[in-house]
């Protein structure tokens, strides 16, 4: 919340409870909207609802945009039937089409039957799009202009119908079924004589989006050529809407938010932290925990094969979280590399050849170094040692020094090495499997690389300390 609210905060407070309405309205129009949604996002329900009410048309509809689900919909409850027709009314489009999607199938039905004619018209027709598509962001309030138009006609038709708009900030030429021809940045338009035509002006570069196509297209897309606005074809290549840069950020801010739960071994959240519910949020983490649960009884398995080996040289049991932390931290280092990677379009699963050299190279580089470190620590590690105390009836093996080193050394190598393979080619496989790469989340390869990592360590104990476990 900015300094401003937080000056006005108490004032606001003080008109709610002695119901000082024109005072309230008076501080309200010294707020920006997104503020104005700040602010009543941490009042009660019915006190936000009392601000609500006092907000003029225009400042309404934006304040409610940028009002969680949760919110918008007490909200409703408190205004009334006739308030929340207007409101909905106002809204533009998708932001009127995100808001009924978030209601009960049977509510927003109700409300979408109460819509004009041409807002219902345009609300369903946003709505039967798929719910990931590009058509579910788009908005039908765009201006357009014709090929054939002069400059000073097409601004007085800016004039007269850009307040109804989006975004003025491109101007989009369309020719006969509202094919689209090109777009105009307005600076470009503003700049040309006043009669010079639309066509002189257009340069046929255009980037268009397809209706039909994920929504991550768009932010893709509009990151690439750097855009504020992108039209919205169909399979003719007719507008049929635009989608502008905050219902992109929207949706890139959802994506990544997805990632990273995905990374951290959670089932991605459908509302904020703080809004889910307790046993939703079971829901969403257990899952992935008795999975990682279960894949960690392998590694259980493993080790009651090598328990004699365990048991007879210490050493290998004190070193096993020094060697096995080692595998899953540089396989969580390449997976997250390569998801983000595949997730910018920076790769794609043919460039496997490619990223197994640049890996294998960086994962026998690391191991080496860390083998090293690995070295020292076993030094050190014989300089504080204590006497080992055998269990009963097993003796305590201890071979030379430089075997033990040698051990860890090469095991760490290994598994560091082994490590940053799979964790760069798990992603790869996902995504060549149309699952998504996310689901390579950092606990998953940490998990594989705990059982994967104790074959490697033990068997290169076997190979070297084969005369002393003998």
């Amino acid at each position: 919340m900015n300094s401003t609210v937080q000056l006005l905060e108490p004032e606001i407070r003080d008109a709610i409870n002695e119901r000082r309405l024109a005072d309230l309205r008076t501080a309200l129009r010294t707020i920006d909207p997104p503020d104005v949604g700040e602010l009543l996002s941490e009042l009660e329900p019915t006190e936000a609802a009392i601000i609500f009410r006092l907000l003029y048309r225009e400042e309404a509809a934006e304040t409610f945009t940028h009002l969680e689900p949760d919110l918008q919909e007490e909200l409703i409850e408190h205004l009334g039937d006739s308030r929340t027709l207007r409101l909905l009314e106002e809204l533009h489009p998708d932001d009127r089409a995100a808001f009924l999607d978030e209601l009960p199938a049977e509510a927003a039905e109700k409300l979408i039957a109460r819509l004009s004619p041409e807002n219902r018209r345009i609300t369903q027709q946003i709505l039967n799009y798929p719910e990931e598509s590009i058509g579910r962001l788009m908005t039908p309030d765009y201006v357009r202009v014709r090929l054939d138009w002069t400059v000073d006609q097409a601004i007085a038709h800016i004039r007269l119908h850009g307040q109804d708009a989006e975004t003025i900030n491109w101007i989009f030429v369309v020719g006969d079924r509202l094919k689209l021809l090109d777009d105009i940045p307005i600076r470009r338009l503003l700049l040309a004589e006043a009669n010079t035509t639309i066509e002189s002006i257009c340069d046929g570069r255009f980037v268009a989006l397809a209706v039909t196509d994920d929504r991550e297209e768009a932010v893709r897309v509009m990151g690439k050529y750097d855009r504020t606005a992108l039209p919205v074809v169909d399979s003719a290549g007719s507008l049929l809407g635009i989608v502008t840069f905050d219902d992109v950020a929207d949706v890139a801010e959802e994506e990544a938010t997805e990632d990273i739960h995905k990374l951290g071994g959670i089932e991605a959240l459908d509302q904020p932290y703080m809004q889910t519910g307790f046993f939703e949020m079971i829901r969403k983490r257990g899952g992935w925990l008795a999975v990682l649960f279960i894949g960690q009884t392998v590694t259980v398995a493993v080790l009651s094969i090598f328990e004699g080996q365990i048991h007879a040289i210490t050493a290998l049991a004190l070193f096993i979280p020094l060697v096995i932390s080692c595998g899953g931290n540089s396989g969580s280092q390449a997976a997250t590399l390569v998801t983000r990677a595949l997730a910018l379009d920076e790769l794609e699963p043919a460039d496997w050849f490619t990223i197994i050299r640049r890996e294998l190279v960086s994962g026998l580089l690391l191991g080496a170094m860390l083998g090293v470190l690995g070295m020292f620590t076993v030094l050190i590690w014989n300089m504080y040692q204590g006497h080992p105390t055998p269990l009963a009836g097993d003796p305590v093996i201890q071979p030379p020094l430089y075997q033990i080193m040698l051990v860890i050394s090469l095991a760490v190598a290994g598994v560091v090495t082994w490590g940053t393979l799979v964790g760069s080619l798990l992603p790869l496989g996902l995504k060549k499997l149309n699952i998504d790469p996310g689901v390579a989340s950092t606990p998953l390869v940490a998990t594989l690389m705990d059982t994967s990592g104790m074959l490697i360590y033990f068997g290169i104990a076997a190979i070297l300390l084969r005369g002393a476990l003998l």
